[in-house]
């Protein structure tokens, strides 16, 4: 199993910034593909962007392309999503996953293994 906790959420005006995490634990088999997934109320879930933990490839979603980055610390196995010039459509409860597989993507069914989210609002 692996296990992920997210933090970091919070409320901030539009135009500010957050720093999302995610401290990962067990398998490492498990997490060969990290990534962010948002949902709004009422809207599906969708994802925001992706790392290959091995290679450190990122995939975005056009949505964030240029106001997001997705990085991670391997040694501290914790997941990071920096996030600037944020908008209320950026609203949303966020969930780190993780995937086994190494062809990395954003695609929801991949995903094994779900944080609780964290709760990002901008007003």
């Amino acid at each position: 199993h692996v296990q992920l906790v997210e933090s970091g959420g919070g409320s901030v005006q539009a135009g500010g910034s957050l720093r999302l995490s995610c401290a990962a634990s067990g398998r490492t088999y498990g997490r060969n593909c990290m990534a962010w997934f948002r949902q709004a109320p009422g809207k599906e879930r969708e994802g925001v962007a992706a790392i290959s933990i091995g290679r450190g490839i990122t995939y975005y979603a056009d949505s964030v392309k240029g106001r997001f980055t997705i990085s991670r610390d391997n040694a501290k196995n914790t997941l990071y999503l920096q996030m600037n010039s944020l908008t209320p459509e950026d609203t949303a409860m966020y969930y780190c996953a993780a995937s086994r597989y190494l062809d990395c993507s954003l695609r929801l069914a991949d995903f094994d293994y779900w944080g609780q989210g964290t709760q990002v609002t901008v007003s």
